[in-house]
């Protein structure tokens, strides 16, 4: 039994852990849920388990982020919630209101969340055990 992997971001370079932890995860259009009232937006995924070298596994994953107090998305079709779309990375730019910024998950093929966010305020959580998989992630030079 592999041990879950469980991260928590409240700063820049915690959440390039979380970011490089998910490139590659796949989430259906459907499993992207963003809650004005909650201020808080939950990813479901399937990560690839880039921290077991010797293993090419996938995994159920949960990102939520929270204190979230505004969503735009661009390139993203949510008229087909069965889509599927890659993440590449999740950013933060800091704003003028400080510690608030605005957090950038960019997908494959030119999709993109923006969150205005109060703070960094992220938490993964992995929820099953892997699978195996024969589809590893390629990255051509350069990218």
């Amino acid at each position: 039994m592999t041990k879950p992997l469980k991260l928590r971001a409240e700063c820049a370079e915690d959440l390039s852990v979380i970011s490089a932890a998910l490139q590659d995860a796949i989430t259906r259009i459907a499993d992207i849920h963003y809650a004005p009232s909650a201020h808080a937006l939950t990813l479901r995924m399937t990560r690839f388990r880039h921290e077991d070298e010797d293993a090419s596994e996938r995994v159920l994953t949960g990102l939520r982020a929270d204190s979230i107090l505004s969503l735009q998305s661009s390139g993203i079709d949510k008229a087909d919630p069965e889509a599927m779309a890659v993440l590449l990375s999740i950013d933060f730019t800091a704003g003028d209101d400080a510690p608030g910024g605005t957090l950038d998950f960019t997908f494959a093929g030119g999709g993109r969340l923006r969150a205005a966010a109060e703070c960094i305020d992220l938490t993964l959580a992995d929820v099953s055990e892997p699978r195996k998989t024969d589809k590893q992630p390629l990255h051509p030079l350069g990218e």
